[in-house]
């Protein structure tokens, strides 16, 4: 900030300055926890008045790394907390390793004294572990989405790249934690800061919780045919149950040989080819996140036996459904 520039008037500034407890888990994601720490920064620069606080804590203390391999001393162990408070929980990769039984319990207990409750990424995964979403709106990451619906039914999971519900705040991770903590800043100081901390990150499209965290079909597949993007939206939605092609083709008001041109066309692949990679990708996904069975995960994913799974899964990822869940806690424990 240059001397010209006078600090942005903010909505109870006089206040006492709010702390963040930024809770980080082996392996979290950098992006998630950096983007959210720089707001705050930046909001305390840009009023010229300490607004906000925060710490950087973990189970034990010492040193810990996020995915990129990165080290950073943490400031302490667990600390107790009070209800002006707010923690956020940052998490990555290989989620399971860092769910302690201590960290489980230390939030819930704290979350006893009434602070705001949030998470970041799959830290959202730690909350729910720890029964505190229970019957409220949460976001995680939508390469989570599945394996968090499977486990977690009572929490009420959105699409939306963050939510809040009450005292209980969360984003998918990525730049979502920007949006996030915009909306904090806006809430406790006013619009006209968090709109002053937008521009300095650069950051022209602040979004709400009523924005989602994927593009759109037409942007995913770089191609804009309203009835393919359609069909590929029913397919992503039935994936339990799968739709024929016929009944696909139907709804959208074409032929079955039409349906097939559009993805021949556009994709060059078949629909049953398309929707087949789909509910594999999700079977991959649940492999790897979840303890879920073979058989479970088969079912899930539209598949009548693990026979037929188990050929379909390898001819797609040249290993069997058994084998991938084999390499992938090997890779998790080492």
């Amino acid at each position: 900030m240059s001397r010209e520039e006078a600090p942005i008037e903010v909505l109870n500034g006089g206040s006492r300055p709010r702390r963040f407890v930024f809770v980080l888990l082996q392996d979290f994601t950098l992006l998630s926890f950096s983007s959210a720490l720089e707001v705050l920064r930046l909001a305390n620069r840009m009023s010229a008045r300490t607004l906000y606080t925060w710490t950087v804590v973990g189970d034990g203390g010492g040193t810990i790394r996020c995915s990129a391999g990165t080290g950073f001393e943490l400031d302490s162990d667990l600390p107790p907390l009070t209800r002006e408070d707010t923690v956020i929980v940052c998490a990555g990769l290989n989620l399971r390793s860092g769910i302690t039984k201590r960290l489980v319990g230390w939030l819930r207990r704290e979350s006893r004294h009434g602070p705001t409750m949030g998470a970041l990424c799959t830290g959202t995964q730690v909350l729910a572990e720890a029964g505190l979403l229970d019957g409220k709106r949460a976001a995680i990451h939508w390469e989570n989405h599945d394996s968090f619906a499977e486990e977690f039914d009572e929490v009420l999971l959105t699409k939306s790249v963050f939510a809040i519900d009450g005292n209980r705040i969360s984003a998918a991770g990525g730049t979502a934690s920007i949006d996030l903590m915009l909306s904090q800043v806006a809430a406790h100081h006013g619009p006209d800061l968090s709109n002053a901390i937008a521009d300095q990150l650069i950051y022209s499209a602040i979004r709400t919780d009523q924005d989602t965290q994927r593009l759109s079909v037409p942007t995913r597949i770089g191609v804009r045919h309203p009835k393919l993007a359609e069909v590929i939206h029913k397919m992503e939605a039935h994936i339990e149950e799968p739709i024929s092609p016929a009944k696909l083709a139907t709804e959208v008001g074409m032929s079955t040989r039409q349906l097939e041109r559009l993805f021949r066309r556009y994709l060059n692949r078949s629909p049953k080819r398309y929707y087949m990679e789909l509910r594999l990708q999700k079977a991959r996904n649940l492999l790897m996140q979840t303890d879920m069975s073979v058989i479970n995960v088969a079912l899930a994913c539209g598949f009548a036996s693990p026979s037929h799974f188990s050929k379909c899964y390898r001819a797609h990822y040249a290993t069997t459904p058994y084998r991938e869940r084999g390499s992938h806690g090997a890779r998790a424990e080492a």
